[in-house]
């Protein structure tokens, strides 16, 4: 059975993820107002066969139905347009990876630190653990530090590909011959999951990404049996 967290987005793991979160309801509660005023305003006249000149004409109502939308967009657009800003900022990252899509299969590299790099590829059904996800699970999970301002930039080396996680707020092009770049920060520890949101060829389907926060300490003892 469905249930709403099925249908509804899914829970925000970054700060910016859980103000699109908030737009996305702030935005589908002014439609559904919308929605339920047209829709009773139609059948009432279309079930009573009423018909009212004042509601077809005149300067007030003509007035009424050009503001009220007028007045409904500022209170989308300015919400919007902070947000498309805070997606564009620029900031100070703590660390940068590099992310390489290719055919069928994602390369990172951790440019802060020396040979730190490695290949993930999709876990197949037959390999995976009982607590394993299908299409999902990769080999070597991306291990980052939570509460951590993370630069990462995207390239491909032969078709378009895009790094997309959903809980994080974060998708960007990975274009051949290009480098690209966005910012996140997770605000808890977690498995969060995503996949090339480009259609990209024949296994486009079997590019899954797994980012595993964790805390600091965590992080360090990783990167020490990377180094």
């Amino acid at each position: 059975m469905a249930t709403w967290s099925n249908l509804s987005l899914q829970d925000g793991a970054s700060p910016l993820m859980e103000q699109l979160s908030f737009f996305h309801d702030h935005t589908m509660m002014i439609l559904i107002m919308i929605t339920v005023i047209v829709g009773y305003s139609l059948s009432y006249m279309l079930l009573i066969n009423f018909t009212n000149h004042n509601m077809l004409h005149g300067h007030l109502i003509e007035t009424i139905w050009t503001m009220l939308p007028a007045i409904t967009l500022i209170f989308i657009a300015l919400p919007s347009l902070r947000l498309l800003y805070l997606l564009d900022d620029s900031v100070d990252a703590m660390i940068t990876i590099k992310t390489i899509g290719r055919q069928w299969y994602w390369s990172y590299e951790y440019s802060d630190f020396v040979n730190i790099e490695f290949d993930t590829y999709m876990t197949p059904e037959s390999e995976l653990e009982n607590n394993g996800f299908r299409i999902l699970d990769v080999n070597n999970r991306t291990i980052l530090p939570m509460n951590t301002e993370i630069r990462i930039l995207t390239s491909a080396t032969d078709v378009l590909h895009s790094w997309a996680v959903p809980t994080l707020g974060i998708k960007i092009d990975a274009t051949p011959g290009r480098l690209n770049q966005g910012t996140f920060t997770m605000n808890r520890p977690g498995l969060f999951f995503g996949q090339c949101s480009e259609i990209c060829g024949a296994n486009h389907s079997f590019m899954p990404i797994v980012i595993e926060s964790t805390s600091t300490n965590l992080f360090l003892k990783w990167l020490a049996k990377m180094i």
